[in-house]
């Protein structure tokens, strides 16, 4: 996330009067979020910073921005398929597809060069980035495809709960039309959100060679951080408690429902692929849980010290910091495992994603409504690896 860290409320410009105070230093320092603690540490501590996170995270992210590229691609033509694109689900997931490509051209990659590349060869690649108006852009397609990806997980989860829950609004709520008009809400909210973050920022140059970085405003440094902080809440905190009670009641509900199915010969179609969407929701709210918490956790204690500068020694600066990488990059694989636990949990999706691949489909299916005996649908379901 862009923010700047300030010392007080009474403070304007963080940058300036940090690096007024290190006047003798030949340089300034950027001061955006993982930048201004690295050099804070190095001001602070005359040995030079452990680069161990700073490696993993250079050298991992460019793998993930790769495959999270392949595999959402793949995954949205599987979602968009004539048979796959009858179901409500498949509209979530196929828009999740293409929020967490959007999250990883102007988020990930983007990250990568500023905080990766740039700090690894101390060089200022990919200057273009920081100039107005491509600043501005890719602060708001980052916002808007990070808050669109983590709350499509939430209605999704949403709509399982009500599907398997209250079965009874199943045919009210959890249709197609139902889950195009919640994603068209979802992405005008994210655009009307995150359409405020790009005014608060602009391109400043710092240091005596002039490097351009794209910064907030001078005067709007205090409005950044508390939009910074709330949006932080907004992607992390609040999907958080969403998608646990949500899912928990959702297993409860589908452990009660197993006993009494036991005994029952006569299944549906319908009901397995609504059973194995239920398991890649499962199987992606883990995921988003275990990748997001840390890094949420090291980041707000990040900003918390910077901001009350309660830092006693450089080495402290060091071990954050490393943390920060590490958990940053394991934050980056929410945007390109999805691929992954659909193959794994997803029967109807590897059938899917076969059919990509072959010159022509035999037969054409409808995954819409269809009746089996449990003694038949072996030989005509795809046997789920779950």
């Amino acid at each position: 996330m862009l923010l700047s860290f300030q010392g007080n409320e009474t403070q304007i410009d963080p940058c300036s009067k940090f690096n007024s105070t290190n006047s003798t230093n030949s340089t300034q320092i950027p001061c955006n979020d993982d930048n201004f603690l690295l050099s804070f540490g190095k001001l602070n501590n005359s040995t030079e910073i452990s680069h161990v996170g700073l490696v993993f995270f250079t050298y991992l992210t460019p793998i993930i921005f790769i495959v999270g590229i392949v595999g959402n691609i793949l995954s949205l033509m599987v979602f968009v398929t004539k048979n796959m694109r009858k179901l409500s689900a498949s509209v979530y997931l196929a828009a999740l597809s293409t929020a967490d490509l959007l999250a990883l051209i102007s988020f990930v990659l983007i990250e990568w060069v500023k905080r990766g590349l740039r700090e690894e060869f101390r060089s200022n690649i990919a200057e273009f980035l920081d100039v107005n108006g491509i600043c501005q852009l890719t602060i708001f397609l980052s916002y808007a495809s990070r808050f669109l990806s983590t709350w499509l997980v939430a209605s999704f989860t949403l709509e399982r709960y009500i599907g398997i829950c209250h079965p009874l609004k199943r045919r009210d709520i959890c249709d197609i039309n139902s889950s195009k008009k919640i994603v068209a809400i979802l992405v005008v909210i994210s655009i009307c959100i995150s359409s405020i973050r790009p005014w608060l920022n602009e391109v400043r140059h710092i240091g005596p060679d002039r490097t351009p970085w794209c910064l907030p405003k001078t005067d709007l440094v205090t409005v950044s951080f508390i939009y910074d902080c709330v949006f932080a809440v907004c992607i992390t905190f609040l999907p958080f408690l969403v998608i646990t009670t949500l899912n928990i009641l959702i297993i409860r509900t589908l452990i009660k429902r197993s006993r009494r199915h036991r005994k029952c010969n006569f299944v549906t179609e319908e009901s397995i692929i609504r059973f194995e969407f239920t398991v890649i929701l499962i199987t992606i709210s883990i995921c988003f849980i275990a990748f997001n918490s840390p890094y949420a956790v090291v980041w707000f204690k990040q900003f918390h010290q910077t901001r009350t500068k309660t830092f006693s020694s450089g080495s402290k600066v060091d071990t954050l910091q490393n943390i920060l990488f590490f958990t940053k990059t394991a934050y980056f694989l929410n945007y390109c495992i999805n691929f992954f636990l659909y193959s794994v949990t997803g029967a109807y999706f590897r059938k899917e994603l076969k059919a990509l691949f072959t010159y022509r489909r035999k037969v054409k299916e409808n995954y819409q409504r269809c009746s089996v005996q449990n003694s038949h649908h072996s030989s005509t379901t795809p046997s789920s690896w779950m």
